[in-house]
């Protein structure tokens, strides 16, 4: 099931694409849960029948930006491929091509938000290494250099003068782009080291989580992330701190309505909205994650889960496919 994407079997059912096992474990629980029958989509590489149907069901974009960094260098390029099969053939897709196209890459979200007049971190987008120094002289100190297409805060640096940068860019351990677009972004001070994840399932506002930032720019909320980030810097993670994530018991925003309007006209119907508030009390929405994952320790703490809720919404939306296919027939 997890590469024949030209089932034998005729039962809709849900479909998670994606490109990594560890992020997905979580849902097969609450898919499980709910008795909500699904299938997977390992999207590393194969091949795509374009004579072909796809199976019946509701098909779950998961494809991460940072898929090239576990050597599935053309994972994001092979669901685009499948995305737009899948909408040849009028399937129910969440997180579709729009999706997908924001999630590789930040200068498309920035773009995208302005059009909802959300504020990002003043940006440059430099193409070769040599053309980074010229950009940071344009928008001046301090600054942080990101991947246009990067995920979980991969390749993020942050830079205090010239002379510092320079020396980063030409020296051994600047981290080439895998699209060759680096970022090059006004620092955002904050008041406190805190920046917030807001989550949306089926478009509706789910909770917002405060993420510490004290510890550096690796951000992502998953059990897989943490135990990997432990492990590289020899610390034992049940050692790790506790309370990076703290869900939110009561959060309100006045930009939620116009995250949900973005959301809504991007085809983005899971995300996680990252947003930094600087010492001024002014927010800049820096991040779109629509691979989104939720940390379990936060959770349950709080009482509200990620992945039951995207697991409830998925299955409303095959339940509403099956009436219909119902009515259809009954009609026929």
């Amino acid at each position: 099931m997890r590469r024949d994407l030209v089932s034998r079997d005729s039962t809709p059912r849900v479909y998670v694409i994606h490109e990594n096992d560890a992020w997905v474990e979580p849902l097969r629980r609450a898919f499980a849960t709910r008795a909500i029958p699904y299938g997977e989509w390992f999207l590393d590489a194969g091949v795509l029948d374009l004579r072909a149907s796809p199976p019946p069901g509701v098909f779950y974009n998961r494809m991460s930006a940072s898929s090239h960094t576990r050597e599935h260098r053309y994972a994001a390029e092979y669901t685009g491929a499948v995305l737009a099969w899948l909408k040849r053939h009028g399937r129910t897709v969440v997180n579709g091509e729009r999706a997908l196209a924001l999630e590789i890459s930040k200068v498309a979200q920035y773009q995208a938000l302005a059009a909802f007049d959300i504020a990002t971190p003043p940006t440059l987008a430099a193409v070769g290494r040599e053309h980074i120094p010229a950009a940071a002289e344009r928008l001046g100190f301090p600054l942080i250099l990101k991947h246009n297409r990067g995920g979980k805060g991969l390749g993020v640096r942050l830079f205090l003068s010239a002379a510092a940068l320079t020396e980063h860019v030409g020296g051994p351990e600047f981290e080439e782009p895998v699209d060759g677009i680096t970022l090059v972004q006004r620092y955002i001070k904050a008041p406190a080291p805190v920046i917030t994840r807001v989550e949306f399932v089926g478009g509706q506002f789910l909770y917002a989580v405060e993420v510490d930032t004290s510890q550096g720019f690796e951000l992502c909320p998953a059990d897989a992330c943490r135990v990997d980030a432990a492990a590289a810097a020899g610390v034992c993670p049940a050692q790790a701190p506790g309370e990076k994530f703290r869900i939110v018991p009561e959060f309100k925003h006045p930009l939620i309505a116009r995250w949900q309007a973005f959301l809504a006209a991007n085809d983005i119907g899971i995300a996680g909205v990252e947003f930094i508030v600087d010492e001024a009390g002014r927010a800049f929405t820096y991040d779109i994650n629509t691979n989104t994952n939720y940390n379990p320790d936060a959770e349950a703490k709080d009482g509200r889960r990620g992945m039951g809720a995207i697991a409830a919404y998925l299955g409303g939306l095959l339940a509403r496919e099956s009436r219909q296919e119902g009515r259809q027939a009954a009609a026929g």
